[in-house]
Protein backbone atom coordinates (compact mmCIF):
# COMPACT_ATOMS: atom_id res chain seq x y z
CA UNK A 1 0.00 0.00 0.00
CA UNK A 2 3.16 2.47 0.56
CA UNK A 3 0.99 3.44 3.54
CA UNK A 4 1.78 5.00 7.06
CA UNK A 5 -0.42 3.18 9.06
CA UNK A 6 -2.43 4.63 12.68
CA UNK A 7 -4.00 3.46 15.19
CA UNK A 8 -8.06 4.15 16.12
CA UNK A 9 -9.01 5.30 19.44
CA UNK A 10 -6.71 4.84 22.46
CA UNK A 11 -4.61 1.57 22.89
CA UNK A 12 -5.75 0.89 25.80
CA UNK A 13 -3.67 -2.23 26.21
CA UNK A 14 -1.01 -3.86 24.80
CA UNK A 15 2.68 -3.99 24.95
CA UNK A 16 5.97 -2.02 22.60
CA UNK A 17 8.94 -4.06 22.24
CA UNK A 18 12.71 -3.12 20.24
CA UNK A 19 12.79 -5.90 17.80
CA UNK A 20 16.28 -7.44 19.02
CA UNK A 21 15.30 -7.40 22.57
CA UNK A 22 16.45 -10.83 24.26
CA UNK A 23 12.79 -11.71 25.47
CA UNK A 24 10.83 -10.03 22.84
CA UNK A 25 8.63 -13.18 21.31
CA UNK A 26 8.15 -13.89 24.65
CA UNK A 27 6.72 -10.99 25.69
CA UNK A 28 4.63 -10.38 22.52
CA UNK A 29 3.65 -13.71 22.53
CA UNK A 30 2.03 -13.52 26.06
CA UNK A 31 0.52 -10.46 25.24
CA UNK A 32 -1.21 -12.33 22.27
CA UNK A 33 -2.39 -15.01 24.46
CA UNK A 34 -3.87 -12.36 27.00
CA UNK A 35 -5.71 -10.45 24.31
CA UNK A 36 -6.87 -13.56 22.05
CA UNK A 37 -10.43 -15.30 22.61
CA UNK A 38 -9.74 -19.07 22.94
CA UNK A 39 -9.49 -21.17 20.34
CA UNK A 40 -12.93 -22.72 20.88
CA UNK A 41 -14.71 -19.72 20.94
CA UNK A 42 -13.80 -17.68 17.70
CA UNK A 43 -11.94 -18.02 14.33
CA UNK A 44 -9.25 -15.62 15.10
CA UNK A 45 -8.06 -14.41 11.01
CA UNK A 46 -4.84 -12.49 10.37
CA UNK A 47 -5.00 -10.07 8.33
CA UNK A 48 -1.74 -8.92 6.93
CA UNK A 49 -1.63 -5.72 5.41
CA UNK A 50 0.84 -4.16 2.74
CA UNK A 51 2.62 -4.73 -0.56
CA UNK A 52 5.71 -6.23 -2.47
CA UNK A 53 5.89 -3.43 -3.84
CA UNK A 54 7.85 -1.40 -0.99
CA UNK A 55 10.53 -2.41 1.13
CA UNK A 56 8.85 -0.70 3.93
CA UNK A 57 5.37 -1.48 3.36
CA UNK A 58 6.16 -5.44 2.56
CA UNK A 59 6.16 -6.31 6.45
CA UNK A 60 2.74 -7.50 6.94
CA UNK A 61 2.93 -9.63 3.39
CA UNK A 62 6.29 -11.25 4.95
CA UNK A 63 4.43 -11.69 8.18
CA UNK A 64 1.88 -13.42 6.48
CA UNK A 65 4.31 -15.62 4.21
CA UNK A 66 6.44 -16.47 7.13
CA UNK A 67 3.27 -18.19 8.77
CA UNK A 68 1.72 -19.58 6.03
CA UNK A 69 5.83 -21.52 5.46
CA UNK A 70 5.93 -22.22 8.90
CA UNK A 71 2.62 -24.23 8.48
CA UNK A 72 0.42 -22.44 11.21
CA UNK A 73 -2.77 -23.47 11.40
CA UNK A 74 -5.09 -22.39 14.52
CA UNK A 75 -5.50 -19.07 13.27
CA UNK A 76 -6.29 -18.37 9.71
CA UNK A 77 -4.03 -16.24 7.67
CA UNK A 78 -4.78 -13.69 5.05
CA UNK A 79 -1.98 -11.35 2.89
CA UNK A 80 1.37 -13.04 1.57
CA UNK A 81 3.81 -11.97 -0.68
CA UNK A 82 1.93 -13.71 -3.57
CA UNK A 83 -1.47 -12.48 -2.57
CA UNK A 84 -0.82 -8.99 -0.86
CA UNK A 85 -3.74 -7.61 0.62
CA UNK A 86 -3.50 -3.50 -0.29
CA UNK A 87 -5.58 -0.41 -1.08
CA UNK A 88 -7.20 -1.82 -3.96
CA UNK A 89 -8.69 -5.31 -2.22
CA UNK A 90 -8.85 -4.46 1.52
CA UNK A 91 -12.46 -3.67 1.46
CA UNK A 92 -13.56 -6.49 -0.41
CA UNK A 93 -11.04 -9.17 1.35
CA UNK A 94 -12.51 -7.87 4.72
CA UNK A 95 -16.09 -8.43 3.21
CA UNK A 96 -14.89 -11.76 2.26
CA UNK A 97 -13.54 -12.87 5.89
CA UNK A 98 -16.76 -12.15 7.55
CA UNK A 99 -18.15 -14.29 4.41
CA UNK A 100 -16.50 -17.02 5.19
CA UNK A 101 -15.59 -17.08 9.47
CA UNK A 102 -18.15 -16.68 11.95
CA UNK A 103 -17.95 -14.05 14.18
CA UNK A 104 -14.34 -13.61 13.33
CA UNK A 105 -11.41 -12.49 15.58
CA UNK A 106 -9.40 -9.98 13.85
CA UNK A 107 -5.45 -9.15 14.14
CA UNK A 108 -4.73 -6.88 11.82
CA UNK A 109 -1.21 -6.28 10.95
CA UNK A 110 0.81 -3.51 9.33
CA UNK A 111 4.23 -1.71 9.19
CA UNK A 112 3.64 2.20 10.15
CA UNK A 113 5.89 5.45 10.58
CA UNK A 114 6.72 6.73 13.97
CA UNK A 115 9.97 8.93 15.82
CA UNK A 116 13.57 8.28 15.06
CA UNK A 117 13.82 6.49 18.87
CA UNK A 118 10.75 4.71 17.97
CA UNK A 119 12.29 2.80 15.07
CA UNK A 120 12.23 -1.30 15.49
CA UNK A 121 9.75 -1.38 17.60
CA UNK A 122 6.42 -3.79 17.08
CA UNK A 123 3.29 -3.06 19.42
CA UNK A 124 0.59 -5.11 19.68
CA UNK A 125 -2.83 -3.43 21.13
CA UNK A 126 -6.45 -3.12 21.35
CA UNK A 127 -8.07 -1.67 18.47
CA UNK A 128 -7.80 -1.80 14.92
CA UNK A 129 -5.04 0.02 12.50
CA UNK A 130 -6.09 2.31 9.92
CA UNK A 131 -4.08 1.71 6.77
CA UNK A 132 -3.04 5.20 4.93
CA UNK A 133 -4.28 7.69 7.32
CA UNK A 134 -0.81 9.06 7.52
CA UNK A 135 -1.52 9.76 3.52
CA UNK A 136 -4.71 11.13 3.67
CA UNK A 137 -6.25 7.47 2.63
CA UNK A 138 -9.76 6.50 3.01
CA UNK A 139 -9.61 3.25 3.87
CA UNK A 140 -11.46 1.28 6.44
CA UNK A 141 -9.80 0.22 10.03
CA UNK A 142 -9.08 -3.62 10.56
CA UNK A 143 -8.64 -5.75 13.07
CA UNK A 144 -9.98 -6.42 16.89
CA UNK A 145 -6.55 -5.79 17.86
CA UNK A 146 -3.57 -4.91 15.82
CA UNK A 147 0.32 -5.73 15.59
CA UNK A 148 2.29 -2.86 14.07
CA UNK A 149 6.08 -2.73 13.71
CA UNK A 150 7.75 1.03 13.41
CA UNK A 151 9.81 0.40 9.98
CA UNK A 152 11.13 4.35 9.45
CA UNK A 153 10.67 7.79 10.11
CA UNK A 154 7.68 9.86 9.71
CA UNK A 155 6.85 13.60 9.00
CA UNK A 156 8.18 14.09 5.44
CA UNK A 157 7.94 12.33 1.92
CA UNK A 158 6.20 9.28 3.53
CA UNK A 159 6.04 7.24 0.05
CA UNK A 160 9.88 7.90 -0.12
CA UNK A 161 10.63 6.96 3.27
CA UNK A 162 8.81 3.33 3.00
CA UNK A 163 10.77 3.13 -0.55
CA UNK A 164 14.03 3.43 1.07
CA UNK A 165 13.04 1.83 4.25
CA UNK A 166 16.26 -1.30 4.98
CA UNK A 167 15.00 -4.67 4.34
CA UNK A 168 17.04 -6.43 6.87
CA UNK A 169 15.33 -4.34 9.42
CA UNK A 170 11.57 -5.49 7.67
CA UNK A 171 12.98 -8.88 7.60
CA UNK A 172 13.86 -9.30 11.22
CA UNK A 173 10.44 -7.41 12.29
CA UNK A 174 7.79 -9.92 10.37
CA UNK A 175 10.20 -12.83 11.68
CA UNK A 176 9.33 -11.75 15.42
CA UNK A 177 6.22 -10.78 14.75
CA UNK A 178 5.59 -14.70 12.95
CA UNK A 179 7.64 -16.28 15.77
CA UNK A 180 5.40 -14.67 18.34
CA UNK A 181 2.10 -15.34 16.72
CA UNK A 182 3.15 -18.93 16.66
CA UNK A 183 4.34 -19.16 20.04
CA UNK A 184 0.66 -17.55 20.93
CA UNK A 185 -0.84 -20.27 18.72
CA UNK A 186 0.92 -23.05 20.48
CA UNK A 187 0.52 -22.13 24.24
CA UNK A 188 -3.50 -21.34 23.79
CA UNK A 189 -3.33 -25.12 22.00
CA UNK A 190 -1.84 -26.52 25.16
CA UNK A 191 -3.33 -24.62 27.04
CA UNK A 192 -7.23 -25.45 26.24
CA UNK A 193 -6.39 -29.01 24.34
CA UNK A 194 -8.94 -28.82 21.94
CA UNK A 195 -8.87 -28.17 18.53
CA UNK A 196 -9.60 -24.60 16.98
CA UNK A 197 -13.29 -23.25 16.57
CA UNK A 198 -14.19 -24.19 12.92
CA UNK A 199 -17.11 -23.57 11.59
CA UNK A 200 -16.64 -21.35 8.61
CA UNK A 201 -19.99 -19.68 6.54
CA UNK A 202 -20.34 -20.93 3.12
CA UNK A 203 -18.88 -18.78 0.92
CA UNK A 204 -20.34 -17.43 -1.91
CA UNK A 205 -18.47 -15.33 -4.40
CA UNK A 206 -18.39 -11.25 -3.11
CA UNK A 207 -19.99 -9.13 -5.96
Amino acid sequence: MNLKSSFVGKKELGVRVLHDDLDATTTLSQNLVSLLPALYERNIVIVCIGTDRSTGDSLGPLVGTKLKEKGLNSFHVYGTLEEPIHAINLKETVQRIYQMHQNPFIVGIDACLGRMKSVGNVCIGTGPVKPGAGVNKELIPVGDIHITGIVNVSGFMEFFVLQNTRLSLVMKMADLIADSLIEASTTMQQTYSVQPFSPLKRFSKYK
